[in-house]
């Protein structure tokens, strides 16, 4: 399997252990022919994100125990469903966006130039995103 890359073109770095994210959870957004929603887009989510999921239909803050999720809390980092963010930035509530984390494959369906007008660095207390 060859390394995937992140949008910046260097090697995909991990995007949250705690919860664990991705697809595979792996703690990556790495992405395969089974990941058919492109769970590829590292963001930091805030509360006006995962609110805006819930009223579309995505709740990612309920914990289901039988999937292993804990619920997600403002301020953790996880592997969105690449048309989920490009939903959540056309109704003005994209979450920022860790470069470096995020899979080059996310570009097939949001521009670069986007992303990276929603570049962050995590705050040292991600808990603060509201």
């Amino acid at each position: 399997m060859t390394e995937e890359l992140n949008v910046l073109g260097g090697p995909l770095e991990p995007c949250g252990l705690d919860p664990v994210t991705g697809f595979y959870r792996d703690g990556c957004c790495s992405s395969g022919p089974e990941d058919v929603g492109s769970h590829t887009i590292c963001a930091v989510v805030t509360r006006e994100f995962l609110e805006h999921q819930v009223r579309v239909g995505n709740d990612l803050v309920t914990p289901r125990p039988e999937y292993g999720f804990v619920g997600l809390s403002p301020g953790d980092r996880w592997c969105v469903v690449a048309a989920r963010w490009a939903q959540a930035y056309n109704d003005g509530v994209a979450p920022p966006v860790v470069l470096a984390s995020t899979n080059a494959l996310a570009t097939t369906i949001v521009p670069l130039e986007v992303l990276e007008r929603f570049a962050a660095d995590v705050p040292s207390d991600p808990g603060s995103l509201t």
